[in-house]
């Protein structure tokens, strides 16, 4: 049994698919599954209460923690730590491998342009903090008492079933309905975006791979270094746009957008993402496995189609 919690979100969708080439028993934990494939197991459960985490571990052999928190510093600092604590928990208990899907925030801000899994960890936000307590939490665990676990870490995502994206949302509806793309401080900086459905079929290979417990990974990324206005002129070409207008948004309009756009309120501490260079480099996972990322020519179109179908 392989199972996902978190199993609705954009990862955990994607990921249900490609677990297929290595199993047909899978587990989907969420509050409100639906099945992906036939054979899916449903389990609905609030993975926040007692006793929920053990209950959907229970008989797995590989655990993917993939759940999406509301993107609030509070909702994180309360919910992340504890729910990390259970699966850890829950993992030993049941003699279960552990795949955690991670992101980038606790790096350190000064090495954004070549980011490694060796980058130092010195978080420069609130939820970086976050994000570095509860990998400390898997990593000690791998230390000291033999958790079987590893950490897969994704750049900003896109992609065909994340409709919600920052990419999505902010540049490529504002561009099919006419308007100007938007971006965060400006778009002169290199900046990498992790395709999801590379990102899940990476994430499953790591799962089933036994030589790849115990080591971070970041996940296939384009390796071309592109800047944010180049990647929205990519975007703009799908829609017959030669020239794409811009709009730039300081870090001081995000307090009164954030009065009509909540989530606007959470994102002045992460503008040091794109005040520099923000390169992700996939390198150790492309040549231990050979896998390499989508081109981004080749996932922007895929995204502009699924959006095309399903957002006009």
């Amino acid at each position: 049994m392989q199972t996902i919690l978190g199993a609705n979100g954009t990862i955990g969708k994607v990921l249900a698919g490609e677990l297929t080439r290595y199993t047909d028993r899978i587990r989907l934990v969420s509050r409100n599954p639906v099945r992906i494939n036939e054979t899916d197991e449903l389990l609905a459960l609030d993975l926040t209460k007692p006793g929920a985490v053990e209950k959907a571990v229970s008989g797995s052999e590989v655990v993917y923690l993939v759940i999406g928190f509301e993107y609030s510093t509070k909702v994180w600092e309360l919910s992340w730590p504890a729910l990390m604590r259970d699966t850890i928990d829950a993992c030993l208990k049941h003699n279960a491998k552990l795949v955690f899907f991670d992101n980038v925030y606790m790096y350190d801000k000064e090495y954004l342009a070549e980011l490694t899994e060796d980058t130092p960890v010195n978080p420069s936000s609130r939820k970086g903090v976050v994000r570095k307590w509860i990998a400390g939490m898997l990593l000690e665990a791998v230390k000291t008492k033999q958790l079987k676990a590893l950490i897969a870490r994704s750049a900003d995502f896109y992609g065909p079933d994340n409709q919600n994206s920052f990419v999505t949302q902010m540049i490529l509806k504002n561009l099919a309905a006419g308007k100007k793309a938007l971006w965060f401080i400006g778009p002169g900086y290199k900046h990498s975006f992790t395709y999801t459905p590379d990102a899940a079929k990476a994430t499953a290979l790591l799962g089933n791979t036994p030589d790849a417990y115990g080591q971070v990974w970041h996940l296939p990324t384009d390796s071309r270094p592109v800047t944010g206005k180049q990647f929205i002129s990519m975007i703009a070409s799908e829609f017959g746009i030669p020239d794409p207008k811009l709009s730039f948004l300081p870090k001081w309009m995000l307090y009164p957008l954030g009065l009509f756009i909540p989530v606007m309120k959470e994102m002045p501490e992460m503008m040091y993402q794109y005040d520099r260079d923000y390169f992700f480099d996939s390198s150790k996972f492309t040549g231990r496995f050979n896998l390499k990322a989508t081109p981004y020519e080749e996932g922007i179109k895929n995204t502009c189609k699924a959006w095309k179908q399903t957002g006009e």
